[in-house]
This record gives structure tokens, C-alpha cells and sequence, in this order.
């Protein structure tokens, strides 16, 4: 598996010869120039994962390309005539040899004022890869046993003793840091630090992958 971070939430992921890049929002870069898409996945439908100018630009310039996104967002589509198929909890698909399994259905609570909208984060699988699971924004999630988290490290909704408990309960083998466009470097290291030290799962890797650069896992 080869994983290339484009900023926040946004990765490109390369497994079982398939390339799938998962949520292409605002705070992302470079995924307008990524040549073949085996599929296109959002895990919800706000601007930071979803970009509302580029995003439907990159589904009009993929045309031939799955889309699978949370609920919400296949709507927004919709009403500009673009389609994508709706992922929801206990409903699998397939992306070539690559397994995709949708887990969980809300957004993590922000604030009163604030609806909870659609998240489904994605668990994806294929034979003689690391497992990984990219939750969107949301921590409760019962993914399975994975071998990479795709870990939001800060956000408006997120206190660091839930981002360690988080890490705590999957139990991965490797975090890769992602939701971390609003750190600076220090707080980059600080929460990463937080995790290795206190997430208490013997052996964890956390993998730092810069905006732009790549990692083979």
C-alpha cells in the first residue's frame, strides 16, 4: 500500500493496483492532477473534505470514475446532475480486487447550533495489503481489526483525550496523521507525541506524511 497525504484529510490511496483518492476538500492540493481514479470517496459533506467548486470539477473530469460518498453529499451531486452511489453502514462494494466498508452514520457533535450530518467512514481491505480505515470525522466507528488509522489528529469537534482513546480502541499498527491543516509544527509533534505515548498500544508506528509526500506501508 502506498499512501500520498494531499493535505487535511485528503489521501490517495494505491492497493491491489487500484488508486483511490478519499476526501478531496478546500484545505487539499493536487488532487485536480492525479491522472487515473479507480474511485472517488467522501466520507461527508463538508467543504474541508469535499471541496464544493473543485470536488464536482474532479467528478466532471472523471467521468468514467466511481463516486461513492456519504449520503448528503451523493444529494448535493445529484441536484448538478452528477451521481454518486451512496455508502451507508453494512453496505460493502468493491473497487477491483479492493474491499470497501462503509462504517458508522454521523458526524461527530460539534455544537448545538451545529446538525449533525451524514459521516461514514471507510474500511478498505485486499488480499496481501495493510488494511485501512479512514474514519472522516467521527471517533465511534467499529471498524474491525486494521492495520493503519488514518488518524484526525485536531479538529473543532476533537479533545485530545478522545484522539488518544481513539487510537487506544482500534489498536492499529501504524497512525498516519491526517485532519492537521490548522497545527502549526509544534502541535503537529505535540499530539502525534500524545498518542505514542499515552494511546497504550504496544508497537505503534505513527508514520508523519507531509502534505505531498508519499509513504509505502
Amino acid at each position: 500500500m502506498r499512501l500520498t497525504h494531499l493535505g487535511h484529510s485528503c489521501l490517495l490511496v494505491e492497493m491491489a493496483d487500484r488508486r483511490l483518492l478519499i476526501d478531496p476538500g478546500n484545505f487539499s492540493a493536487g488532487f485536480e492532477d492525479l491522472g487515473r481514479l479507480d474511485a472517488i470517496l467522501v466520507t461527508h459533506n463538508h467543504p474541508d473534505h469535499f471541496d464544493p467548486e473543485r470536488g464536482p470539477s474532479l467528478v466532471r473530469a472523471h467521468a468514467d470514475t466511481p463516486v461513492h460518498t456519504d449520503p448528503l453529499t451523493a444529494e448535493t451531486l445529484a441536484e448538478q446532475g452528477l451521481r454518486a452511489v451512496p455508502t451507508r453502514e453494512g453496505e460493502d462494494f468493491a473497487v477491483g480486487d479492493v474491499t470497501v466498508t462503509p462504517v458508522g452514520a454521523l458526524h461527530a457533535f460539534n455544537h448545538v447550533a451545529m446538525p449533525q450530518i451524514p459521516n461514514v467512514g471507510l474500511v478498505l481491505r485486499a488480499a496481501g495489503e495493510p488494511s485501512l480505515f479512514h474514519p472522516g470525522d467521527a471517533y465511534d466507528a467499529e471498524p474491525g481489526e486494521v492495520d493503519v488509522l488514518a488518524h484526525p489528529l485536531n479538529a473543532p469537534w476533537a479533545a485530545s483525550r478522545d484522539s488518544i482513546a481513539f487510537v487506544g480502541r482500534i489498536r492499529p499498527r501504524t497512525v498516519v496523521p491526517i485532519h492537521d491543516a490548522l497545527l502549526s509544527d509544534r502541535g503537529h509533534a505535540m499530539y502525534a507525541g500524545h498518542i505514542e505515548k499515552f494511546a497504550g498500544v504496544d508497537g505503534l508506528t505513527v508514520r508523519m506524511v507531509a502534505d505531498g509526500e508519499s509513504v509505502q506501508l
